[in-house]
């Protein structure tokens, strides 16, 4: 079982900043992929930014230049740098993560794909 905690959401005006962070824990051996999707109200999730172990990073186009994904291989934590945030960006946000995990109480591994529980980002203009 690999969990993932977001923290750092929030209320903010239109051409503010906020980080996100998001941790994994749990039986990890190793992490691939980190990423932060978002859902509004009506929409489907979408991906906002996705950064690989090797530190190669992917971003949706409404945020290229805005928004800074990286992350902390040592801490299995990957953070969202949002700035110059606008009303669009409200939205829940929501990290992933991918990799292999140990199981059954031995060093047996199987893969993993998790989601955390979703952080709520409000922007107001």
């Amino acid at each position: 079982q690999v969990q993932l905690v977001e923290s750092g959401g929030g209320l903010v005006q239109a051409g503010e900043s906020l980080i996100l962070s998001c941790a994994a824990s749990g039986s990890i051996f190793s992490i691939n992929g980190m990423g932060w999707y978002r859902q509004a109200p009506g929409n489907q999730r979408e991906l906002v930014a996705h950064i690989t172990s090797g530190g190669i990073t992917n971003y949706a186009d409404s945020v290229k230049g805005r928004i800074t994904i990286s992350r902390d291989n040592a801490k299995n934590t990957v953070y969202l740098q949002m700035n110059s945030l606008k009303p669009e960006d409200t939205a829940g946000y929501y990290c992933n993560a991918d990799g292999w995990a140990y199981y059954g109480g031995s060093n047996l591994k199987k893969p993993f794909n998790s989601w955390g529980q979703g952080t709520q980002v409000t922007v107001s203009s």
